[in-house]
């Protein structure tokens, strides 16, 4: 039987086109789902442990509970992380550093998963500039993020977002393979849709709400994976398959170690 697995569970929305996913993939359910986080901010430690449903399912995860899930990094810190409820775990001790490597360790239902992340350097995000265009008789808006990559190849970035104070986020995967060491030129499409139910169609008076990651290649391979699957899903020829997992003895998910800055823009 094939599940449905939305990565960042029901609140989250991953699109380029700001579409919401549900990937319809090859795997059977009660899979465990892990998505766990490094930041250099404050709370900066967060696993949440699920498992996959079946796609013919509510989209209610299960989540896991009692697992024993430690973070570590390469200076010798070391941290249990605390139930909190809802198959969330945090840490309370310490923050990320960039150029650390960290590892995630989780045993849960008999089972051991690793991982491991190396959080980059930061980089300034320095503002967001809006423009917009007409198609059909309808005005899209774009932001703009402004930062300048580094001189050497290879940052990789993901950008999220939500729309005044709907849960929902959007995201996007930059990556420096085309405009290595320059000003960003790629905008992100804000949404442009409200035909269904919960849909969201950005309009004048609207707060976006930007958070810049700098991620690894491999958190970059996963959320570029995800969102090819989510372009080919709708009659694309491709069979779906699960994005390639960071972590080990076949856990879905991902484990990012990363760099967080934030800018917020009204839309005028």
């Amino acid at each position: 039987m094939k599940n449905l697995f939305l990565i960042i569970s029901s609140v989250f929305l991953l699109n380029s086109c700001e579409k919401e996913i549900d990937l319809d993939l090859e795997n059977e359910s009660g899979q465990i789902v892990i998505e766990g986080n490094v930041t250099d901010q404050t709370e900066a430690y967060f696993v949440r442990i699920t498992k996959s449903v079946a796609f013919t399912s509510a989209n209610q995860y299960p989540a896991v509970e009692n697992a024993q899930v430690i973070i570590s990094d390469d200076a010798g810190h070391t941290e249990t992380l605390q139930y909190i409820g809802k198959g969330n775990y945090r840490a309370s001790t310490f923050t990320g550093e960039p150029g650390r490597t960290y590892t995630l360790k989780v045993n849960a239902e008999g089972k051991e998963y690793t991982a491991l992340s190396t959080m980059p350097q930061p980089i300034s995000f320095d503002g967001l500039q809006q423009d917009s265009f007409s198609f059909a008789g309808e005005t899209s808006y774009t932001l703009l993020p402004v930062f300048t990559d580094p001189p050497a190849l290879g940052n990789r970035y993901l950008f999220s977002f939500t729309v005044n104070n709907n849960p929902k986020k959007f995201f996007s995967e930059f990556s420096d393979n085309v405009n290595n060491g320059m000003l960003n030129q790629r905008p992100l499409l804000l949404p442009n849709d409200d035909s269904d139910p919960g849909d969201i169609k950005v309009v004048p008076g609207d707060n976006i709400n930007v958070e810049m990651q700098c991620i690894d290649q491999n958190v970059y391979t996963f959320y570029s994976a995800l969102l090819q699957l989510s372009d080919n899903g709708a009659g694309g020829g491709i069979t779906p398959a699960n994005p390639p997992s960071n972590i080990s003895n076949g856990a879905l998910g991902y484990f990012s170690a990363h760099t967080v800055r934030k800018l917020s823009a009204v839309i005028q």
